[in-house]
């Protein structure tokens, strides 16, 4: 069990190619995630959000990468609260708003490792690979972007946040669940070095013994883990209320599988969960799911 959580909420949508995202964190706030993780017996602390600008008031910037330059500014405010958080001991879990904020989350662990002289692992839960660049971005948005920037490619407003670049190198880098992949993307993939296991994979081997493995490239060595949880990555008959959903994911036996088992290692430093939109949920459901799976990375457990 995690002693110490402190809570980061991102509102933000900018990334992302529908509305709604950014109410995310309030929505996981009113299912419980504070009150229920306090009761589990950590100390819990909100410490409230990073503040976002509202599309509404800005403009579009390069048509290439949307919000460019409010995003960045976005993601080194959330560098500079988790890489604080872990230097105080304590496990962020950064609940989005969309994964365009992960650039910043993983800097920031990138950081705190780096301080405490030890390398760092990147599993990266989603139906989408978020490798795209401006140069091959069919939309225009970052959220399509977060991961390759974490790899050091990509603009240099997101790969230089927290002065060092890459936040993370591709073999310790592990991309799970991926189902859903752009047909320019695919080759960035493959060619990326980092470790895939899309969902085909997973129903061939199985869960758990993907999740092992996982666990292995990424935390070799001594290595910290970060762990970045999209909610697509969930089927969306258990998970309906994100921004991109994509049919045959994870259920909802399968999400807290992956959590309960990186909860049991020691290299587990910080959490995203990200992409929860509570305009296209229904009951805040996946705002209560994803509670529930940030119990289950904490330490909860059904016996």
């Amino acid at each position: 069990m995690r002693e110490r959580i402190d809570i980061i909420g991102v509102p933000m949508d900018l990334g992302a190619g529908r509305r709604g995202v950014d109410m995310g964190p309030s929505a996981v706030r009113i299912a419980g995630l504070t009150e229920q993780i306090r009761e589990l017996g950590p100390r819990v602390r909100d410490l409230g959000d990073v503040e976002v600008p509202i599309p509404e008031i800005l403009e579009t910037g390069e048509s290439k990468a949307r919000y460019l330059s409010e995003i960045s500014t976005v993601c080194a405010d959330v560098y500079a609260r988790v890489s604080r958080s872990l230097a105080e001991s304590c496990m962020p879990i950064v609940i989005g708003g969309d994964h365009s904020l992960a650039v910043g989350s993983v800097a920031g662990t990138s950081a705190a490792a780096r301080a405490a002289g030890v390398p760092l692992g990147l599993i990266w839960v989603d139906a989408h690979a978020d490798m795209n660049s401006p140069e091959t971005s069919p939309s225009g948005n970052v959220h399509g972007m977060p991961l390759a920037a974490c790899l050091g490619k990509g603009p240099s407003e997101l790969v230089e946040i927290g002065g060092a670049e890459p936040s993370v190198a591709p073999e310790r880098t592990v991309l799970l669940g991926v189902r859903n992949l752009d047909e320019v993307e695919k080759q960035v993939v493959r060619d990326s070095g980092v470790h895939v296991f899309t969902m085909l994979e997973i129903d061939q081997r199985g869960l758990y013994e993907v999740v092992k493995e996982a666990l292995e490239l990424a935390s070799a060595d001594g290595a910290w883990l970060h762990l970045s949880f999209d909610l697509d990555s969930m089927d969306p008959q258990v998970a309906p209320g994100v921004g991109t959903p994509v049919q045959g994911g994870l259920s909802y036996r399968e999400a807290h599988l992956v959590m309960e088992t990186m909860s049991e290692s020691e290299a587990l430093r910080t959490v995203d969960l990200v992409e929860v939109n509570p305009v296209l949920d229904a009951a805040n459901a996946t705002a209560k799911l994803a509670t529930e799976l940030a119990l289950s990375a904490v330490g909860k457990r059904i016996l």
